[in-house]
């Protein structure tokens, strides 16, 4: 193992300068025993990146690397380590006396495409369904690589900590799986001189929980949240002349990112759940009220955002006179990007259309349904079998969407009980995505915390009420602080994309939030509400972000939803469109 000083005394440094003496273990979670590190100083790796160790596919002409730890004091040797893939034009490159590995230079001229050596995009994927981990390669495979490199880029896989990559003595819930997607970019920033591809051009891309961790780390670059929990782990803070690196990227792609966490409770209790009357929301459980009382809270959440659309009109909610609060500019806002995307789907399709239902999350395996209508009218008849909320024009072939209740209890209806995200006894994945201390899930969301306290004197006369469920138990999980010494309002905030991009939080242009974005979401999803992704977009444009490539996509759910062609194929032209060489 090549061990570099320069690197092996700064992260000794940046151990001393938290109070943790090498070997030890710094500052243990409340009711955790110290062992619980999120650094280890004794395991102290290169920065370097060695130029004599790549791998050649010479039947594709690609340059691959496997299995580089990307931090001086990795936590996780295990995840916290990248592979690099790269067209073989982008290196010139001679074979090492072992016959198997090749000392390479950077050749800045070579091309593929439109791209060279020094101007290729780098893409880097993440691929953490709920936030879970991202596992490194641990294998060569042309195939899982190959369109993005005879596209000319540059693809780098981290593997990254998560939700379910915990330990008895480790802790990697949030937000170590965005601190090590920005450790790896600031990895490939302190090589730049000896890797190929542009630094200045790193783009992510995931879904779901995937979208949503590269949209945090897409409007969080350099935000000084995270720089505590990168030197913990000995990421690379500034290049060899001492100059400050950076983990902002150029471009995000997001597809159904399930993110905006503080709000989520509350919106999806107002967008979807409103409208349900089984299971949780039954009217004699507690958590019907509960329900409710979201759903009324989110308004006022929402109206101090002070969200604009793109004639800069304010976007509110106001009160209703059936409902609650389906009125207000906010309301016919997104009524709006509901009949827009309906149209779409009668623009971009022919009939007769068969519609596939989805059988379960990505990958289950589970089959879902298909019908075929065999014309518009037919599909349209099926939309208002509950009640009349579509009318349609065939001269024009456009739709009117008259409101939120027909939509969702046609298509998005509240697959989740309530507390769909901060769950009432812990016991949503995202309570496991804010585990405090050993893989303990936390209440994360003070939002649903002021709901619960305001009201719980009412749920209290419910006979499936337990104490448990109350504000206490929410304060007991705020007060406790994790290994860097931080509370979860502080995670919490790490892990909010509007915290960055909404004036209402102080993080507010505290950070460099990328410039370019595509966001994908199927309509259909009973995952996150539509306010999800409207919201993310509206902040990036109010922000000043001129790039957003935005679409809700008509008759799909949780997936890589696209209104036409191939997920894949669609994201590499979106980046051959936004950078451009």
């Amino acid at each position: 193992m090549e061990i570099n000083r320069r690197t092996v005394i700064r992260g000794a440094a940046v151990m001393a300068a938290f109070g943790v003496a090498e070997g030890a273990a710094g500052t243990a979670f409340a009711g955790t025993s110290s062992s619980d590190s999120s650094s280890t100083a004794s395991s102290a790796y290169s920065l370097e990146f060695d130029s004599t160790a790549w791998s050649y596919d010479a039947t594709n002409d690609v340059y691959y690397q496997l299995g580089k730890v990307y931090v001086a004091n990795p936590a996780a040797t295990d995840y916290e380590n990248l592979s690099i893939y790269v067209p073989g034009a982008y290196l010139t490159a001679t074979a090492n006396s072992d016959g198997t590995t090749y000392t390479a230079k950077l050749n800045r001229k070579g091309t593929v495409g439109q791209y060279s050596g020094g101007t290729a995009p780098i893409v880097i994927p993440v691929n953490t369904p709920g936030y879970a981990q991202q596992a490194p390669a641990t294998s060569y495979s042309y195939s899982s690589v190959s369109q993005y490199l005879k596209a000319g880029l540059v693809y780098v896989w981290p593997g990254l900590r998560g939700r379910d990559s915990s330990t008895s003595t480790r802790s990697d819930a949030a937000p170590w799986g965005v601190t090590d997607l920005k450790a790896a970019i600031r990895f490939l920033r302190y090589n730049e001189s000896v890797l190929p591809g542009s630094t200045d051009d790193i783009v992510l891309f995931g879904m779901s929980g995937g979208g949503a961790q590269d949209t945090v780390a897409g409007t969080s670059g350099d935000s000084p949240l995270y720089h505590p929990y990168l030197r913990t782990i000995g990421a690379a803070m500034e290049d060899a002349q001492g100059r400050p690196l950076s983990d902002a990227v150029a471009g995000v792609m997001a597809w159904c990112p399930i993110t905006n966490l503080a709000e989520a409770n509350l919106s999806y209790e107002w967008n979807m759940g409103q409208f349900a009357s089984t299971g949780t929301r039954a009217s004699t459980t507690w958590t019907s009220a509960y329900s409710a009382d979201l759903a009324k809270a989110w308004p006022r959440y929402l109206n101090r955002l002070g969200l604009r659309d793109e004639h800069g009109r304010r976007l509110e909610l106001t009160e209703s006179t059936s409902g609650t609060y389906l009125a207000g500019s906010y309301y016919d806002h997104l009524i709006e990007v509901i009949t827009t995307s309906l149209n779409n789907f009668l623009s971009d399709n022919t009939f007769p259309y068969t519609i596939t239902t989805q059988g379960g999350p990505p990958g289950s395996g589970q089959t879902g349904t298909s019908t075929t209508y065999e014309t518009v009218d037919d599909y349209i008849a099926y939309l208002n079998t509950g009640s009349t909320w579509v009318t349609y024009d065939a001269t024009t072939n456009t739709a009117t969407v008259s409101g939120l209740e027909g939509f969702v209890n046609s298509q998005k209806n509240a697959n989740k009980p309530v507390g769909a995200f901060d769950g009432v006894s812990r016991g949503q994945g995202e309570n496991s995505v804010f585990a405090m201390g050993l893989g303990v899930p936390s209440h994360f969301a003070p939002l649903t915390r002021d709901v619960v306290k305001a009201n719980e004197t009412t749920y209290a006369t419910y006979s499936d009420w337990d104490s448990a469920y109350g504000a206490a138990a929410y304060d007991t999980d705020f007060a406790k602080k994790d290994s860097v010494g931080k509370d979860m309002a502080w995670r919490a905030d790490a892990y909010n994309p509007l915290y960055f991009l909404s004036p209402a939080f102080p993080g507010y242009r505290q950070s460099k939030v990328a410039r370019h974005w595509r966001i994908r979401t199927g309509i259909m999803q009973g995952d996150t509400g539509n306010t999800t992704e409207i919201n993310l977009r509206l902040a990036l444009r109010n922000y000043g972000i001129r790039d957003v490539d935005f679409a809700t996509v008509w008759a799909m759910a949780h997936t890589m939803a696209e209104r036409t062609g191939d997920a894949t194929t669609n994201f590499i032209s979106w980046v051959e469109s936004v950078v451009k060489k």
